[in-house]
């Protein structure tokens, strides 16, 4: 935990958002690189449900201590599968970050959830704890997609769990894809659309599969027994992705996430995307306060040990000036707010000019958005802006 605080003496600050790693899974997903542990890979380490929560508490004091009055206007509950720990837990969670920070008005409180492991129940009780948004891990909705990803949910029961949220009176609730899996056809993926339509949801992510170095899929890949991810098939499936979405009314504001409205969409994403400020609590999470970024030890015993003896954090970085440069282009222009053109110097405005002509950008009222061609090249975007600002002439 850093020893200071950067907020002295009435400074404007930025939107703070509290994210809360909940590491434990039911089993592990091929594809999956994520700081989480199933209860087979922690037998014997003494780390459990409860323990997390105890020492979630100890350290959200200690934020506290550091970053001082200052209200949370997002909290974000990740994973691993929060749903697995139990709407009480959740509650817990939530209710010790109101004691110590407060929420701010209209704070949006999301927590990510396996449809396996949600109930009416489950969500009539994350309604009375406060939250206010949920995020379904759904995938896909091809049950042979869903082996090859090593999901075990049914394949309905993702859909069935959004009705149940939204019963439940859970304001907002997001369903996750993901394309372009080995043997996914496109009629596999327009019913997986489909079936997200059919939920009545108001916010839809979607991602491309990557498949990480180290994950079991990887291991697959590399034996050859599943093709790797072909980029050619990847774009053709983002948009037919985009062209269902868009007809039923979800409009992307961000390269991968769909909302039916602007009030539908994940302000926590939003704050890491726009330079906002957050803590991250848990094992292995990520904290950002004002340029500077620190990351917790990942092991659950581990931290619950470093907690207790004051700090979780593993290490940390302060960003230069460049560097937190290079992330504004990065993200900023990943949201259909688009970049400022003020954030760009004249070698990298005349490359946006070429990035325009050649239907990767529109360039309007001072601000450069990408095309849906710009959306499949956008890392290419990015990195050409970036540097046209390097090689410029001094």
């Amino acid at each position: 935990m850093p020893r200071w605080s950067p907020y002295r003496g009435g400074v404007s600050r930025p939107p703070f958002g509290i994210y809360v790693h909940v590491p434990f899974c039911a089993s592990r997903c091929g594809y999956c690189d994520f700081n989480t542990y199933t209860a087979s890979e922690l037998a014997g380490s003494g780390a459990s449900p409860d323990g997390w929560l105890a020492a979630v508490r100890t350290e959200l004091a200690q934020a506290r201590a550091v970053v001082g009055e200052r209200p949370v206007d997002t909290v974000f509950v990740g994973g691993g599968t929060p749903s697995l720990i139990g709407a009480e837990r959740l509650g817990a969670v939530l209710a010790t970050i109101r004691d110590e920070f407060g929420l701010a008005p209209g704070a949006e409180v999301t927590t990510e959830s396996n449809p396996e492991s949600t109930s009416p129940e489950f969500f009539a009780g994350l309604v009375e704890a406060g939250y206010t948004r949920v995020s379904l891990g759904m995938q896909s909705a091809a049950p042979h997609v869903l082996r090859i990803l090593d999901r075990r949910h049914t394949p309905g029961r993702a859909v069935d769990a959004a009705r149940e949220a939204r019963a439940a009176g859970i304001e907002h609730v997001n369903l996750d894809l993901i394309y372009a899996t080995p043997g996914e056809t496109v009629a596999d993926l327009r019913g997986s659309v489909e079936a997200v339509l059919s939920a009545g949801v108001d916010h839809v992510s979607a991602y491309s599969l990557i498949v990480e170095d180290g994950t079991a899929m990887a291991r697959r890949v590399a034996r050859g027994e599943l093709p790797p991810v072909d980029d050619d098939v990847a774009a053709e499936r983002y948009e037919l992705v985009d062209d269902l979405l868009s007809a039923e009314g979800l409009r992307w504001y961000e390269v991968s996430n769909w909302a039916r409205s602007p009030e539908a969409e994940c302000r926590h994403n939003l704050g890491y995307w726009l330079d906002g400020d957050w803590w991250g609590v848990g094992p292995g999470a990520h904290s950002h306060l004002a340029g500077r970024r620190w990351w917790n030890v990942k092991h659950p015993a581990r931290y619950a040990t470093a907690v207790a003896a004051g700090s979780a954090e593993a290490d940390h970085e302060v960003l230069t000036a460049e560097e937190r440069h290079t992330e504004r282009v990065m993200l900023r222009l990943r949201l259909a707010s688009g970049l400022d053109l003020g954030l760009l110097d004249d070698a990298a405005r005349d490359e946006a000019n070429r990035a325009a002509a050649s239907g990767l950008l529109e360039i309007g009222d001072g601000r450069a958005v990408l095309t849906r061609r710009g959306r499949l090249l956008a890392d290419r975007v990015v990195q050409d802006l970036l540097l046209a600002s390097e090689t410029a002439p001094a």
